[in-house]
């Protein structure tokens, strides 16, 4: 069918302001999903190509729930059908993910007045159980498709964990949500699994590490992690023999613990940085050797600190320059759970660990689609070369 709505931005809609925002959205979005089907087509509208796919067939309404309300799209059409817009699921995952965690706590019983307006605000209307039943069953299915996928060589393998609220049997706990990401020989990044789970720390990190390695992950160079409780035992259990290349971004900063005086950070953190910024491994012993010495009697509890554990560091020398900034540490994972906290902060307390993975990993399976067609990294000398 066709579809009379414009496609353009007009003074009219310019001059409604903020108002105008749902309108402005339908306009983007209208437009995105018309470029996206004539590059499927592999023909503009109306143009006559050999290489042609396929044949346009006007548009269809559907009208998409959203924290601006609820907006109707036209969705354009293809005559021998197959062909379904991104545009319309690309950065709605992770929100209908937000929104059926809040949901369910209103569902549950275990709301407050709080979580209720948050959730009437990004629904846009109140959320039944059974659409909240469907829209997660529906959620969930493509969510474990992503974490099940199979998975390949793997140069760099980044580890990393942090904690949510989560309420199991009248009570809240904290759940571990343990997150890998890597580096393939080509110096493409990618989102490689996500778990959450209440078990012991090593056994959750041992499930976690064989379930990647079940799921075909193969080619390790090294392992860049924090020592994190449990993950040392799990991972030689899993992946011995693979070096292991200490966070040197969290070995500075628990270097603060063993200070006799907090004036002593600036000094202590500028001896810290020369040592990980040195040029080849020798002259990083060398300062390393002349730190110990240095605050053997200023502050001799830094100095056996630094003697015990700073070379857990110094692995990242043994691989090449081009690619040592980016496997000191784990800040890019860091930088991806700083987005995930700013979410789950809206949710407080999940009603289960379904919920917190549900929204987890939807936010992470964006963040793995977006890298897909972002830069490449550890470029101009590969592992394999």
């Amino acid at each position: 069918m066709t579809h009379p709505n414009n496609y353009t931005f007009t003074e009219e809609i310019a001059e409604k302001g903020l108002e105008a925002i749902p309108e402005m959205m339908r306009v983007l979005i209208n437009n995105a999903m018309q470029v996206e089907r004539s590059r499927y087509l592999q023909a503009e509208q109306y143009e006559r190509t050999k290489d042609r796919k396929g044949h346009a067939n006007g548009f269809k309404p559907k009208t998409i729930q959203t924290r601006i309300g609820n907006i109707t799209f036209a969705v354009p059409q293809v005559r021998e059908g197959g062909f379904y817009p991104s545009a319309l699921e690309k950065g709605l995952r992770s929100e209908r993910a937000l929104t059926i965690t809040l949901a369910e706590m209103y569902v549950q019983g275990v709301s407050t007045r709080k979580v209720k307006t948050i959730t009437e605000q990004l629904c846009g209307i109140e959320v039944s159980a059974t659409q909240v039943s469907r829209a997660t069953a529906q959620l969930d299915e493509v969510l474990q498709e992503w974490r099940e996928r199979p998975l390949g060589e793997i140069s760099y393998l980044f580890v990393d964990a942090r904690y949510e609220k989560i309420r199991e049997a009248g009570q809240v706990r904290d759940a571990a949500v343990l997150v890998a990401s890597g580096i393939t020989p080509e110096g493409e990044r990618q989102i490689l699994g996500v778990s959450v789970s209440l078990s012991e720390h090593e056994t959750h990190w041992k499930a976690f590490l064989k379930s990647l390695k079940e799921r075909g992950l193969h080619g390790i160079k090294l392992i860049i992690s924090d020592d994190h409780e449990g993950l040392g035992a799990a991972r030689r259990a899993v992946f011995g023999g693979i070096p292991w290349q200490r966070c040197q971004f969290h070995l500075q900063q628990n270097a603060g613990a063993y200070l006799p005086r907090q004036s002593m950070r600036l000094e202590v953190a500028a001896d810290i940085r020369a040592i990980f910024n040195a040029p080849d491994r020798k002259t990083a012993e060398e300062l390393l050797q002349s730190a110990i010495q240095k605050y053997a009697i200023s502050a001799p509890r830094l100095s056996s600190w630094l003697e015990n554990n700073l070379f857990e560091g110094f692995l990242v020398f043994d691989f090449p320059l081009e690619h040592r900034r980016t496997i000191r540490t784990t800040n890019s994972l860091e930088r991806i759970n700083k987005e995930i906290r700013r979410r789950t902060r809206v949710v407080g307390v999940f009603p289960n660990q379904a919920s917190c993975l549900r929204l987890v990993s939807a936010l992470l399976m964006e963040t793995c689609e977006e890298w897909q067609i972002g830069k490449h990294f550890c470029t101009g000398k590969f592992m394999n070369s």
